[in-house]
């Protein structure tokens, strides 16, 4: 399933001296610089104008002036070229090899295993503790492994080990910790299948956990008061560190929506079932809550989504290109933002109302290519 939102480039193409031999002819880049799918964004904690992005096409990018230009800091270390936090399985997916780690702000790479776990959903990283890191893997998109779940790391993950696994049909999707108190975390499971004729999104093992102590001993809280009935698909979650006990979580099911719990998970109101917020959940189920204010949580979807009454209303927030999957903000300054699209990455200062470019990027994704009969040639090409 395509994007609705595709751009169409037309470039021109022709080597220095007119017609020439195959063998004479050299490559260059013609363009366009246009992003393509991030989902994976990141803010440097203290300086104010360095930010990152994973491309699914084309590694890791990082700015040092607030997005007006982007390097790619990963090529020659990584083994794969679909970098991000990739759960979105769609029929033209990539996998990666597992989790990389830098400790000279991307100057270079270290790969630290988990090859198999394909899919990462989420990584999180204790506020205090650096080496105390916990992954959330899908596992194989077409088939099954018990490479699924959450994984935790005590050494900077040089040694993992496996913390919680539902079964080897789904995966961790989503991983949240309590800023508050790091051992509180929440981890959502999603059971699902791609081939390339069909999803399969839900199912039994579908389900939602919680743990008290960072992570050794985990509770499942799927079925606790107010949460809908039945057959559940992708669960979304976010933790509000601005007020202790309130949790989020964005639902696939038949009574889907957008569910929160003041008591830490006891409890569940659902505040809306706004289709908007929850279309195509396969895709996205993203939801993000200010670190400053308790009424204020993002939704990213086709449209990207603002609530400052607690999740009950919603307005819509201008960007520069839809399919929203990944946000990232400043815990100190929830103005300074740094969003990943299907049309790269953005950042703005003023908490969206203005963004950057992604004009900018070479991380472009084309589905079709052709060439028209004329001297010099035109090409031609459909981007996502």
């Amino acid at each position: 399933m395509n994007s609705p939102h595709q751009d169409v480039g037309l470039l021109h193409a022709f080597s220095e001296r007119g017609p020439r031999a195959d063998n004479a002819l050299k490559w260059r880049c013609i363009g366009p610089p246009r992003g393509g799918r991030v989902v994976a964004v990141a803010g440097h904690p203290s300086e104010f104008m360095t930010f990152y992005f994973g491309a699914c096409a084309g590694g890791v990018w990082k700015t040092l002036d607030g997005g007006t230009y982007w390097e790619n800091v990963s090529d020659g270390f990584f083994n794969s070229a679909a970098i991000g936090a990739e759960t979105t399985i769609r029929l033209d997916v990539s996998y990666g090899d597992g989790v990389y780690k830098s400790v000279d702000s991307g100057k270079t790479w270290t790969h630290l295993g988990l090859e198999q776990t394909r899919h990462i959903g989420e990584i999180r990283i204790h506020p205090q503790n650096p080496d105390l890191v916990y992954v959330a893997a899908l596992g194989n998109a077409f088939g099954r492994n018990r490479e699924r779940g959450v994984f935790r790391s005590q050494d900077g993950g040089l040694n993992w080990e496996q913390v919680l696994f539902r079964s080897e049909k789904a995966g961790s999707v989503d991983l949240d910790m309590d800023l508050n108190n790091p051992r509180i975390l929440f981890a959502s499971i999603w059971e699902t299948y791609r081939n390339f004729w069909e999803l399969s999104s839900g199912g039994p093992d579908s389900s939602l956990y919680r743990s008290d102590d960072g992570g050794s001993t985990w509770e499942d809280i799927t079925d606790n008061a107010g949460m809908p009935r039945g057959i559940k698909g992708k669960i979304g979650i976010s933790i509000s560190p601005a007020k202790p006990g309130r949790i989020w979580a964005i639902v696939e099911a038949h009574a889907g929506g957008l569910y929160r719990a003041d008591d830490g998970c006891e409890t569940w109101e659902l505040l809306t079932s706004d289709h908007a917020l929850w279309e195509r959940p396969w895709y996205y189920s993203h939801i993000f809550a200010d670190p400053q204010d308790s009424e204020t949580v993002y939704i990213n979807n086709l449209k990207m989504w603002r609530s400052t009454d607690g999740g009950k209303g919603f307005a819509e927030i201008g960007t520069p290109h839809g399919d929203h999957h990944d946000l990232w903000i400043d815990h100190k300054d929830p103005q300074r933002l740094i969003l990943g699209s299907d049309g790269g990455a953005c950042v703005s200062f003023n908490g969206g109302e203005t963004w950057s470019t992604i004009y900018n990027q070479l991380t472009s994704q084309f589905y079709r290519l052709a060439v028209d009969n004329q001297f010099p040639f035109r090409v031609n090409g459909t981007q996502q």
